[in-house]
């Protein structure tokens, strides 16, 4: 097993994590990104394929075996507890792929940015967690930038979805403010220099 240490890097939507990510992989920190890996674990992974079509219907994959993100996406968007099954299906299958990822790296840390680090309890298995935080009206506007097909009501339910920064902040070892981007490279700068030591 590799001594790397295993940092969580979390936020909401619209916090600025894979952008905090993208600063920290320039200083060389290799970065898992758990919710991309998901996506693709979605379709290669039988084991996850199998209790996705058990749970909610063989229609979940099409003929050529990939995943129907649109009817699974309607299957359980609403529904908290289809959510909690989804979740039970794919973070065990994704944390065990990035502990074999972080497995292979060489360096003194390595980062896990995922979106529900908490709420999937993932933190439990990591050494620290840095949390995002940034006002939720900014928030907002970055999505609508970023993602002009999503209303502003899918928004606020993704939004609900996740825990409060409050909370994150509160449970994070560490917090990076994004109010405004020419902040987070010395936050990003201090928080490397103290986990590389």
């Amino acid at each position: 097993m590799n001594s790397a240490k295993r940092i969580g890097l979390t936020g909401g939507i619209g916090s600025g994590k894979s952008t905090v990510a993208k600063i920290f992989e320039i200083l060389g920190i290799p970065v898992y990104y758990a919710d991309d890996r998901a996506k693709k674990l979605m379709n290669e992974s039988l084991e996850i394929r199998a209790k996705i079509q058990e749970n909610f219907g063989e229609e979940t994959y099409d003929e050529k075996g990939q995943l129907n993100r649109e009817f699974l996406a309607k299957t359980i968007f609403s529904d908290p507890e289809k959510v909690k099954i989804i979740n039970s299906i794919v973070h065990p299958v994704v944390g065990k792929d990035f502990e074999e990822w972080a497995d292979q790296q060489s360096s003194p840390y390595v980062l896990k940015e995922a979106a529900l680090i908490f709420e999937s309890e993932s933190h439990e298995k990591l050494d620290a967690v840095i949390t995002v935080s940034s006002p939720i009206k900014i928030r907002i506007n970055r999505i609508l930038m970023r993602d002009p097909h999503r209303s502003s009501d899918q928004i606020n339910q993704i939004i609900d979805q996740q825990l409060p920064d409050e909370i994150k902040n509160e449970k994070a070892d560490y917090v990076i403010k994004n109010k405004d981007n020419v902040m987070l490279i010395p936050q990003v700068l201090s928080l490397h220099q103290k986990l590389s030591s």
